[in-house]
């Protein structure tokens, strides 16, 4: 059996796995870093070229295959197969997963490296778009459609909405072209819905904005009623407001409806504000129980202050008490989310959190966390004051128990407030024992609401003139809280009071040092500076406070006036006339308009507003005085009557108006009417000297019997008058030769004394007015247009009017001859 076995040669055949353990030195990486030559091939080109891999002996290397019959075979494969990077045909083949950058096949071996391809050439320019192409203009239009969309909602933005309004329409025509033109070139589902859709929505608020109501609402119903707008139902919300705009509730609470049954339940907080909006329009509308019932879904869903402060408006308008305090008390519950501020109070010295506190203290965060705070405190405080007086039997009952219910909430301090504001209802009910009793309940309170109701008080006694107890309780109100300008400015008005200018001064000043923009103190301080004539300074405070209070009457007053004192009567014109289109009605500064225009000469301007403040309050004798002396100048006597009998019924005991009345009969040649006036100015007065005379000069002039009559009555009454006279003139002369008796104890003195007192008399004295030589018949018979001179006001200056010249006319024509 042996014989057919025949054995490997073990000397002269080569192993088949022979080699491999070999080690080859050219694979000894270890000592490569202190290669000179290596890391000098390394640095250069010649080191990053990839090796010719068919120079190493490899697997791909022919070898001896052993076989089982001891001889040896080559294998076909390995044999027939080129080297990675053996060059045939003069041509190098590209080495296989080495594909260096720049490597091209037709490349020769010694070609230069160009990784970059810059022996190409410049790429080639780039195609230009073909600007005529349907497509392209399709895409530009489209693209001038969305700019004028967002230029018409940049120009609302900034108030501008006229021009809003006409990008909205631009793009709105550029809309329908640009759906034409996709009509013609392709499909219909090619169309830009959601271009389409922002077009008509912009378009239908700017409409609303511009107060187009019927075209915004045609417009919304162009998107509701386009089926292809999944989501345009919701805009029915909009076409609702505008109803309610248009003050159709009906429609808008149909529409509000409509939009409610569109929007789905996950959307809570549109659906809760779309409620608010039923219940508002049922409010107006005067359907206060389905306005309740949506506010009463709204504070069980999603509490706030305004539905709970509507629902209390809605349960105080059909009386239901026990409801208005349910209402309240939910109104109280509603969660602000608003920190206290405790976050803001540092708990340690540690600089770096004190330096966030100080950063976070007035940040925008905080302060609209102060505004919500503010506006939950202003909805509590109007809902007590609303309530109070009607949930109990008394206000003051009704005010204790919104007390109790403030108190026991987060709202605590607010309770101060309210017991104040009982003190103020008081006051309005003018019960001003219960406002002091209420108030005086504050004096062992905190420093703040000691302060608050001390300037109350004193206010009060202030008011009431009781200077002493004004003073105590400004000191309280000081002394509580320093910084109070309130109190600083109480206290300067009772100094004020005391006649103290200087120190109600300082009061007011240190008011604005704690308060800058406490308009009562600087308003007083000008009064003040006018008191002690520093009217520069005066001037300086009121023009400040008409920069905060532009349209301040009093202010504006004020500085007219300081104007008018300096003799600038240009200013006071032009201050007066910002205050007439503040107060356009006000008769007492049209008529100052008047008088400064008539002091400058101008009669026109002067009649104008002396007219309109006649025409606003016909009562003022001053200004009825100078239209009728106006009618008198311009030659229209029967316009002047009017208003000169305006007067005699203004004023009915006095003589002086009904002989104007008459005497404007007499000057517009109707002797009849001027007859049977001073006939009737004869039976009311009939001891009247000027109108006896008038009566007789003309019974004498008509040719009448009753001259005679009138004569005897004239001469009676000018006796009478003498004697009269002569009496007072004898008692006033009695009088002083008693003074110059006891004084001068001796006849010779008193003779020398009268006689030096006549030579007085016969020359103008400094106390009395200048007069020109004339008879007591021309002193009797002259008539002053304005009054005896003890009724005038006095005047620095009064310069001579031209109804002094219609008087001095009268005069020399209605003399009497002797």
């Amino acid at each position: 059996m042996m014989q057919n076995v025949h054995l490997a040669p073990e000397a002269d055949e080569d192993d088949l796995y022979s080699g491999y353990n070999d080690y080859n030195p050219t694979f000894d990486t270890e000592d490569l870093e202190n290669d000179i030559a290596f890391q000098q091939a390394a640095r250069t080109s010649h080191g990053r070229r990839p090796p010719v891999t068919a120079k190493i002996p490899g697997t791909s290397a022919s070898r001896p295959l052993a076989t089982g019959i001891g001889s040896k075979a080559t294998l076909t494969s390995s044999m027939g197969r080129p080297m990675t990077g053996a060059i045939q045909d003069g041509v190098a083949r590209p080495m296989t997963a080495v594909h260096a950058a720049g490597y091209t096949k037709a490349a020769m071996r010694g070609s230069s490296f160009d990784p970059l391809g810059q022996a190409r050439g410049p790429a080639p320019p780039l195609e230009m778009k073909n600007s005529d192409s349907s497509e392209e203009k399709i895409r530009q239009l489209e693209k001038k459609v969305n700019e004028l969309v967002e230029e018409s909602c940049i120009a609302n933005s900034c108030g501008d909405l006229k021009l809003a309004l006409e990008k909205a329409k631009e793009a709105g025509r550029k809309e329908r072209v640009l759906v034409r033109q996709r009509e013609q070139i392709a499909t219909a589902e090619n169309i830009n819905l959601d271009l389409t859709y922002s077009v008509l929505f912009n378009l239908a608020g700017q409409y609303a904005a511009n107060e187009m109501y019927a075209e915004a609402l045609n417009t919304y119903q162009v998107i509701v009623k386009n089926k292809m707008f999944s989501n345009g139902g919701r805009l029915k919300v909009n076409m609702g407001n505008i109803y309610l705009k248009q003050r159709n509730y009906s429609k808008a609470i149909k529409f509000y409806r409509m939009a409610l049954d569109q929007i789905p339940s996950a959307h809570k907080e549109m659906r809760i504000k779309i409620m608010q909006n039923i219940g508002v329009a049922f409010i107006k509308t005067g359907q206060y129980v389905d306005a309740i019932s949506s506010f009463d879904y709204i504070m069980s869903m999603s509490p706030n202050l305004k539905a709970g402060f509507n629902l209390i408006l809605c349960y105080f308008a059909i009386g239901n008490r026990e409801q208005m305090k349910k209402a309240f008390q939910k109104l109280i519950a509603v969660p602000l989310e608003v920190d206290y501020d405790d976050k803001y109070i540092s708990p340690n010295d540690d600089p770096h959190t004190n330096l966030l506190i100080e950063a976070i203290k007035n940040d925008s965060l905080r302060q609209i966390e102060r505004e919500r705070k503010s506006m939950a405190e202003e909805y509590i405080m109007t809902a007590a004051k609303l309530i109070a007086p009607v949930i109990e039997t008394s206000f003051a009952v009704g005010y204790d128990w919104c007390v109790e219910v403030v108190k026991a909430s987060h709202y605590v301090e607010l309770a101060n407030d309210l017991e104040i504001n009982k003190a103020t209802t008081y006051l309005r009910q003018q019960d001003f024992n219960q406002a002091l009793e209420t108030l005086k309940m504050f004096e062992k309170k905190d420093s703040r609401v000691k302060s608050a109701a001390a300037t109350n008080l004193s206010f009060l006694y202030y008011l009431e003139n009781e200077l002493a107890q004004a003073t105590n309780y400004a000191d309280l109100a000081v002394n509580s809280d320093r910084y109070n300008p309130a109190a600083l400015t109480n206290k300067g008005n009772t100094v004020f009071a005391n006649g103290d200018y200087e120190k109600a001064a300082e009061f007011y000043k240190e008011a604005l040092r704690n308060d800058s923009s406490c308009t009562e103190a600087l308003y007083n301080l000008g009064l003040t500076y006018k008191k002690l004539n520093r009217i520069e300074e005066a001037l300086d405070c009121f023009l400040k406070l008409h920069a905060i209070l532009r349209n301040s009457a009093q202010v504006l007053h004020q500085i007219a006036n300081i104007y008018e004192i300096m003799e600038d009567p240009n200013q006071a014109i032009e201050w007066l006339l910002q205050l007439i289109s503040v107060v356009p009605t006000d008769p007492h500064v049209l008529s100052k308009l008047g008088k400064l225009y008539d002091n400058e000469g101008d009669k026109s301007q002067a009649f104008h507003y002396y007219y309109e403040s006649y025409r606003y309050f016909p009562s003022n004798i001053e200004v009825i005085e100078w239209l009728g002396a106006y009618y008198i100048d311009t030659q229209f006597c029967e316009k002047a009557i009017e208003y000169f009998e305006r007067a005699a019924l203004i004023l009915p005991t006095e003589v002086k108006w009904q002989l104007m009345v008459a005497s404007c009969y007499r000057r517009s040649g109707n002797y009849q009417k001027a007859l049977e006036k001073y006939k009737i100015i004869h039976k009311k007065f009939p001891e009247n000297v000027e109108c006896l005379r008038f009566l007789v000069r003309l019974c004498t002039d008509m040719g009448l019997k009753e001259v005679q009559e009138y004569v005897t009555k004239l001469k009676k009454v000018e006796k009478l008058k003498e004697i009269r006279e002569q009496r007072i003139k004898s008692g006033r002369d009695g009088s002083a030769r008693s003074r110059r008796e006891g004084n001068a104890g001796g006849d010779s003195g008193g003779t020398k004394g009268e006689r030096l007192s006549a030579k007085l008399k016969a020359l103008p004295g400094t106390s009395e007015p200048y007069e020109s030589s004339g008879s007591k018949e021309i002193d009797a018979s002259y008539i002053d247009p304005l009054g005896p001179q003890a009724e005038r006001p006095k005047t620095a200056a009064r310069k001579r009017t031209e109804e002094d010249d219609f008087a001095d006319e009268e005069l020399g024509e209605d003399l009497l001859p002797e």
